[in-house]
């Protein structure tokens, strides 16, 4: 489920933290490398569990309505299009989420209060109204409001990332990042699905037919350490006219695993390598970044490519 992109990233934070830390085994390394991708899926489920808490939440709302001393005709008779939403209902009855919640221990009972703020501005929103009163029911668009809720009000809520942030160390830079998984995770299932539909796992392993996703994390982050100090005199012979001290940490390591893919990973195209670590350079580090590592990557791959050094296989390839 995650992207290559996204896998980078991963490989680049768990890189970075073994890169400063006084730990010296690439194993260790290796296994905090999966439990932050673990974490990141455990996230999603949490993200999924709050969108339940909110429905839940409007369909007390509803009865305590119903409940006053002097009820009006819309608390007699509320619109129940959101509490009866078909995903939910779906989502709801899924053996797969269920065993997840279970095993994540999710639970949202403390946190009434937020949960109320989070269904005030849903509730506020002229996509709540647009839903509520649009006349249709459909499973397709009852998805796709709640995937429009989920991105406009619940990812954006500030006091959830905080609170998140207070969970685990591992969620401190993956809040927004986990949108786009969880909004997967909500394609992934369809008006045919049912209660056995299962949930797209984070990483795709060998043994998924044709995927290499779990292998391509493994040895990113192995042979960008097992070959650290070829690399960074690499960088060096290309970087004379720097003080090599001086040069951004982050910009280094990103170069150092731009180089790793470059030898390592002979289906991946050259162009394709050049492209993400200059984006990765663009979200991580300096805002001059990006243009350094392009430069010593064009110079890099120029030489290395005349020397034969860089072998790929497959038309174009080399592109």
């Amino acid at each position: 489920m995650l992207s290559r992109r996204q896998l980078r990233m991963k490989v680049l934070q768990a890189l970075y933290g073994f890169f400063k830390s006084d730990n010296d085994r690439m194993d260790l390394g290796e296994k905090q490398l999966f439990v932050g991708i673990n974490k990141l899926y455990e996230l999603c489920f949490w993200q999924l569990a709050m969108i339940l808490e909110v429905i839940d939440f409007a369909a007390v709302r509803i009865e305590e309505n119903k409940r006053k001393h002097f009820p009006t005709e819309e608390d007699l008779n509320p619109n129940t299009k959101l509490i009866e939403n078909s995903f939910i209902k779906m989502l709801r009855e899924n053996r797969d989420f269920q065993r997840k919640v279970e095993a994540y221990k999710i639970f949202w009972g403390e946190e009434s209060e937020m949960i109320r703020k989070i269904y005030m501005k849903i509730k506020d929103s002229n996509d709540y109204d647009l839903y509520m009163n649009s006349g249709n029911n459909s499973f397709d668009e009852d998805k796709e409001y709640i995937i429009k809720m989920f991105k406009k009000q619940i990812a954006k809520i500030d006091s959830l990332r905080h609170y998140y942030e207070d969970q685990s160390i591992y969620w401190t830079d993956d809040y927004h990042a986990v949108s786009s998984l969880v909004v997967k995770i909500i394609n992934s299932f369809s008006e045919n699905s049912d209660e056995f539909h299962v949930i797209p796992t984070i990483i795709k392993d060998e043994k998924e037919k044709l995927c290499e996703d779990k292998d391509f994390v493994k040895q990113l982050f192995r042979k960008t350490i097992l070959n650290s100090d070829k690399y960074e005199k690499l960088i060096t012979e290309k970087t004379v006219n720097w003080e090599f001290e001086r040069i951004a940490s982050m910009d280094i390591l990103i170069l150092k695993m731009a180089l790793a893919e470059l030898f390592e990973f002979t289906s991946i195209p050259v162009k394709v390598t050049l492209n993400e670590y200059i984006e990765l350079a663009k979200y991580y580090s300096t805002p001059k970044s990006s243009v350094f590592v392009n430069g010593i990557l064009d110079k890099l791959i120029a030489e290395l490519t005349e020397s034969k050094e860089i072998k790929k296989s497959g038309r174009g390839l080399m592109q």
